[in-house]
């Protein structure tokens, strides 16, 4: 594994903390399911932990109505406690199990309470401040890849045992 210098303006999400620090972002989201905005926000948080690129969490203010239903299925975070999942609708699309929260977070996390935290691969399309976000490798870790963050990225062929 060899880190990857970060340039102007990026950061190395190896220089992210363990346990994972949360980042009040003023950056504008914007997710689209369906052909339909189901959420905007100027204001979320940045989940930041080593090796993982940002896992951005949305107020659920920002939802459109109807976008978001409670879904099957709960797991647990060593630092976060015990998320609970929701499907995500929008037109015609729904993405089962998708999103999740936590409804009672642990202490240092608070702030995420009524946030809602989404697989960027599992809508159409998600962006921060205009770009173009890609998922995370893998199917369980839903970080946001921008050119804001350099890697390599925990969940790519090889990375199980970072």
């Amino acid at each position: 594994m060899g880190k990857i210098q970060p340039g102007p303006g990026q950061e190395s999400v190896w220089d992210y903390p363990r346990p994972p620090s949360i980042d009040l972002s003023t950056e504008q989201v914007v997710v689209t399911l369906g052909g339909q905005v189901i959420a905007e926000t100027s204001r979320s948080w940045r989940v930041l932990e080593t090796s993982h690129p940002p896992t951005y969490y949305l107020p659920r203010s920002a939802f459109a109505e109807g976008s978001l239903r409670s879904a099957e299925g709960t797991s647990y975070c060593e630092w976060k406690g015990v998320a609970s999942y929701l499907d995500l609708i929008g037109g015609e699309k729904v993405a089962m199990g998708k999103a999740w929260w936590y409804p009672d977070p642990a202490p240092p996390y608070a702030a995420l309470l009524d946030h809602v935290a989404l697989y960027p691969g599992a809508v159409d399309l998600c962006t921060v401040d205009g770009e173009r976000v890609a998922p995370q490798p893998g199917s369980f870790y839903g970080g946001w890849v921008t050119s804001r963050v350099v890697g390599p990225f925990k969940g790519s062929p090889g990375t199980n045992f970072w």
